[in-house]
């Protein structure tokens, strides 16, 4: 993916509305490629297999019909997507599927993936909902479980030194996706919210040396503009689980706002944390993927006693972003039936007050069909913060 500065954006805008182009044609010249659903998968043992880790994504404008006929309808409508796609063969470049214990729907419907789908492999990795020592034990001998079921599934051996490389790579991306971040920090940012997901959904779907280059290049071209051609507006953090489609953001920043912190799966829940490179990777990979990830399915032990403390225990990288990149306001995007996010509503609420942060709550259907009920309510959302 070697493009000229000036177009670089136009790439990845063509790679994100053909999701999956690269993979098809790596597909064809021999390479294997594992598909994943949820942040909790470790890349790195998939890099270090020498596969190609993708990430699954769902699609708002393709309704949802051949998987209802296979998965139940109160799944959540995200990950719905994702079979339904998978059914109808969009992904069918892909050798493999890994799905980890991310939350009820992906464990009760990880039998409809192996039997409704085609592919060869199938993996669930099961990750523990505490952080405890016995956790991070556990966790560790399911990633040597997974790492030796793809060492069969490919015929190769994944040894020490090429999970340690791996680990390396994945944390350079890391370090990459940090300093597009700090692209937002300016006032108006040099980066739309709408660029850096659209840019950060495409590198999920390359090879990491891929993705590395890419996400330079996007920088390069950045970093270039001597100011932002956006005007000033409220600067809001977008809060909840994955958002792999960018008409959320892009209607925020229509109406005069400008997403300039987030935590989703897909943003800096999953692009931000770094593994240790100087433990075992195993046990590294298992601390990083467990307690570096903070996702509503893993408790964290409350020493305080308080509600107060917990709710600062639990959320407080929503504040620590909220305060580094000079919020406004908070959007918290939840989609019906995700039990996780849902459960949590009242005291994420709970906690934005403390912070005193205005935010705006919306539960959705992943569907572009409710773009424009919601619009009413961010453009006045907007307005009062503004």
């Amino acid at each position: 993916m070697d493009h000229k500065q000036d177009d670089i954006l136009r790439t990845v805008e063509r790679y994100y509305q053909d999701y999956g182009l690269r993979a098809k044609k790596l597909e064809k010249e021999g390479r294997k490629i594992i598909g994943y659903v949820c942040s909790f998968v470790p890349l790195e043992i998939i890099t270090a297999s020498r596969a190609i880790p993708f990430r699954v994504r769902g699609d708002i404008h393709e309704p949802i019909t051949m998987g209802d006929t296979l998965l139940e309808t109160i799944v959540c409508p995200y990950y719905r997507s994702c079979f339904d796609l998978s059914v109808k063969e969009k992904y069918a470049f892909l050798s493999g599927i890994v799905i980890p214990h991310g939350c009820d729907s992906m464990v009760r419907s990880f039998s409809t993936w192996s039997y409704g789908l085609p592919f060869s492999y199938f993996h669930f990795v099961n990750i523990p909902s505490v952080c405890e020592a016995s956790s991070f034990e556990f966790f560790g001998e399911e990633l040597n479980t997974f790492r030796k079921s793809l060492e069969k599934f490919l015929g190769t051996t994944i040894s020490e030194e090429s999970l340690k490389q791996a680990i390396q790579i994945h944390n350079e991306n890391r370090d990459k996706v940090r300093a597009l971040y700090e692209l937002r920090k300016s006032d108006p940012p040099l980066i739309s919210g709408t660029e850096l997901t659209m840019t950060l959904t495409v590198g999920s779907s390359l090879p990491i040396e891929e993705s590395n280059s890419l996400f330079d290049q996007v920088l390069s071209e950045v970093k270039h503009r001597k100011a932002s051609s956006l005007k000033r507006g409220p600067r809001i953090l977008i809060d909840g689980a994955c958002l792999d489609n960018i008409e959320l953001i892009r209607l925020v920043e229509e109406l005069g706002g400008h997403v300039v912190a987030d935590t989703l799966c897909n943003g800096a829940r999953d692009h931000l944390p770094k593994t240790d490179l100087n433990r075992n990777p195993i046990d590294a990979l298992a601390r990083r993927y467990l307690d570096k990830i903070n996702c509503p399915k893993t408790y964290r032990a409350n020493k305080t006693g308080t509600f107060e403390g917990d709710i600062a225990n639990r959320f407080g990288d929503i504040g620590a972003y909220a305060r580094e990149f000079k919020v406004n306001g908070a959007i918290l995007y939840v989609y019906k039936y995700c039990d996780p996010f849902g459960f949590e509503v009242p005291a994420r609420k709970a906690y934005y007050q403390s912070l005193n942060v205005p935010l705006l709550h919306l539960e959705d259907i992943y569907s572009a069909g409710t773009m424009g009920q919601l619009r009413t309510r961010i453009q006045a959302f907007l307005e009062m913060i503004g």
